[in-house]
């Protein structure tokens, strides 16, 4: 049975938990209080930093979750997310509206990726 191995841990979550070739992160939120396009590429700058601590980068992305507090802002995610994704390398993804932690966040993304 594989090894778990937790990172960047607290009593409630680690922001890292690998489990044999399989990465898991805890949802990455950007600056409270910043527009859509800034959060967005905030989180994704944080999932491309943990990603690479675990051994791994976005192009070995499984599957992605995406929060946003209002999906008036899908288009304008989009446009971040669609230019830092590697092309031929979407992973499978799920994006919906939820009350986030704090009203100054507008949008959470957790990730799943394979080893590089």
């Amino acid at each position: 049975m594989a090894e778990i191995e937790r990172k960047h841990t607290n009593d409630r979550m680690s922001q890292i938990v690998t489990h044999g070739d399989t990465v898991y992160l805890a949802g990455q939120v950007g600056t409270a209080g910043a527009d859509i396009k800034t959060q967005t590429q905030d989180c994704l700058d944080k999932i491309d930093a943990l990603l690479a601590e675990a051994g791994s980068d976005k192009s070995h992305l499984l599957q992605a979750i995406i929060w946003l507090a209002d999906m008036r802002d899908f288009n304008d995610m989009n446009t971040v997310w669609d230019a830092w994704l590697p092309s031929g390398a979407a992973p499978a993804r799920a994006c919906g509206q939820a009350n986030l932690a704090a009203p100054n966040m507008i949008v959470e993304i957790t990730v799943i990726a394979a080893k590089a």
